[in-house]
């Protein structure tokens, strides 16, 4: 389990026990590399992508990730909100990720949307666990929120992905 940051333990009393804020930094702590990997592999194929329609699926790609780095943001400052210091290197990215990346690959066009609802979906599934947890476990209903908003905007990008994606 990942450990509170001292400097900023010192002065936190927002009612959420130490245990259960590391608790929950460890939940948001694989949410932030989940949502790194992700990020990466939707930079990967807005620059690798061919098709037909390249230019329009480079712009959406494009406007995928750019939204994907915000939660990236978000997520290591709600870390350091708990008391928590945010991971950012990419061995210790990689040791938290539930999100399977494919070194070498560079699928079509069809095949990119795919993998992207896939992982999509994967931390949709996931936020639901871990916002349950975050509130009955861990007494944290900020965080719930949070997680709450988080899998909404997850649960649209799957819907635009769905509805611009190739045919297979």
């Amino acid at each position: 389990m990942l450990k509170i940051d001292s400097q900023l333990e010192k002065n936190l009393n927002i009612g959420i026990a130490e245990h259960d804020r590391e608790g929950v930094i460890s939940l948001l702590t694989s949410l932030l590399s989940d949502e790194f990997v992700l990020f990466t592999k939707t930079r990967n194929y807005h620059w690798n992508v061919i098709s037909p329609h390249f230019n329009d699926y480079h712009k959406f790609f494009e406007g995928q990730y750019v939204q994907i780095e915000v939660f990236v943001d978000d997520i290591a400052e709600r870390i350091r909100q708990l008391g928590g210091k945010a991971i950012a290197t990419l061995d210790e990215l990689k040791s938290h990720t539930r999100i399977p990346e494919h070194p070498g690959q560079y699928p079509k066009d069809s095949e990119m949307f795919s993998n992207l609802v896939k992982d999509h979906e994967e931390i949709i599934r996931n936020l639901r666990i871990d916002l349950k947890k975050s509130v009955e476990t861990f007494n944290d209903m900020g965080t719930s929120d949070y997680l709450t908003g988080l899998m909404e905007n997850h649960e649209k990008m799957v819907w635009m992905l769905r509805a611009t994606a190739p045919p297979s």
